[in-house]
């Protein structure tokens, strides 16, 4: 699914806010980056430019793919037509903004969210003001210049106007439209990089506020929307209400989402289901008691067998996730989840091999003590974790495996 750069819009959308002149170019699509961005530097002449990051690498192990690269030819481009200060921000430059920064040679970079900080920066920058109090701020001269601050009200960051995204929903074929009802996640899963991104605290929209702007949406004419929370149906009656919220406006829309295989009841599965769900991703990682609880995974065999016969009951297409190689993981436990995946009958299956490496994750301790990375190693460039007994035969069995499963893809 082409990402649709959300995080990129409600930046704009506070900006507009905030009384400054703004225009986004969504690069996506654009087969000559050099020509898109000369058309409109040339044309808007910038007083400053901010580029966000989504994705530092293509997390495989097999392809070990580094996206910055191209980030680092934007970068280049704009110092070539303009000596305007250039903004970095976005989820993976939130990951690693001190090595992102230098990697890609901007001026600044925000860690965390930018609603806040990019429109103060403008305003310091425009008035030769102090920069030290904005929060998140690093730079080229002085690093960290103040800690980043989430804020406890997302309400007061309105959600970007369908006009922002459009331009970019419109170049899709099938254009899935995101929605993010919430930030931050307290759960610690041991290679999870969400509390570095968002913080540890889950903050809410309120339910109505969510629901009017999806009204615009299919008013507008689109009808197919992907909820990007990491854990849609926690905690499950802001959930609900968020469907009844949309069931009672009876929009003609189809989504998915991400559920968290613990804490689902029929209720909600049914109010899902009326609100317009069609599928979710079921991310319950592995079919082996003891990885889960070496993944800090709060769910258990039991709790993942229930939630995927609830969302089969009611019609709703499950796509399963299987992350296979961490700490602990043999050729048993490989196994067990071969089979307990088997044994879900899912409409599909993600299996992956390996798992990332992001700095501040239990799983960088874990993989530091076993020497799968030093204290020199630089985890803006990929590196995974693979327990050291299955890195042959793991993906030969996988390959054997998937042959007669056509809904696998690995």
């Amino acid at each position: 699914m082409p990402a649709m750069p959300l995080g990129l819009a409600c930046v704009v959308e506070a900006t507009r806010n905030a009384g400054h002149h703004v225009t986004m170019l969504d690069l996506m699509f654009q087969i000559d980056v050099h020509t898109a961005l000369q058309t409109v530097i040339m044309e808007v002449r910038p007083e400053c430019i901010g580029i966000s990051v989504r994705n530092i690498d293509d997390q495989n192990i097999g392809t070990r793919n580094f996206l910055l690269d191209k980030v680092k030819e934007v970068v280049a481009v704009c110092r070539q037509l303009t000596a305007v200060p250039i903004v970095l921000g976005g989820a993976g430059y939130s990951m690693y903004p001190e090595s992102a920064l230098a990697y890609l040679g901007a001026d600044f970079g925000i860690e965390g969210e930018g609603e806040t900080a990019f429109p103060a920066l403008l305003t310091q920058l425009e008035n030769h003001g102090d920069l030290s109090r904005i929060p998140g701020l690093y730079s080229r001269e002085h690093g960290l210049h103040q800690g980043r601050i989430c804020s406890d009200n997302l309400d007061q960051f309105p959600l970007p106007g369908t006009n922002i995204l459009s331009a970019s929903a419109s170049q899709s074929h099938d254009p899935w439209i995101p929605v993010q009802t919430r930030r931050g996640c307290a759960l610690k899963c041991s290679y999870c990089s969400t509390a570095t991104i968002e913080g540890s605290i889950l903050r809410q929209r309120s339910p109505g506020i969510v629901a009017d702007w999806l009204e615009r949406w299919v008013t507008a004419g689109y009808a197919h929307f992907f909820f990007v929370d990491n854990t849609f149906n926690l905690p499950p009656a802001y959930a609900k209400s968020l469907c009844c919220r949309i069931v009672e406006k009876n929009l003609a829309m189809r989504w998915r989402c991400i559920v968290y295989p613990k804490n689902v009841d029929d209720e909600l599965v049914r109010l899902m289901s009326a609100a317009g769900c069609r599928q979710i991703s079921l991310g319950f990682e592995s079919g082996s008691e003891p990885i889960l609880k070496n993944l800090n995974k709060h769910y258990n065999l039991e709790d993942i067998r229930a939630t995927s016969s609830l969302f089969a009951r009611h019609g709703i297409e499950r796509m399963g996730f299987l992350l296979l190689g961490g700490p602990g993981e043999t050729r048993e436990s490989v196994e067990e989840s071969l089979a307990f995946a088997d044994s879900l009958e899912l409409e599909a299956l993600k299996v992956t091999v390996g798992i990332r490496i992001y700095p501040g994750t239990q799983l960088e301790g874990i993989a530091r003590d076993q020497g799968v990375i030093t204290s020199t190693s630089n985890l803006l460039f990929p590196h995974f974790y693979l327990a050291p007994a299955l890195e042959e035969w793991l993906p030969e069995r996988l390959k054997e495996w998937g042959k007669s499963r056509p809904s696998v893809i690995m």
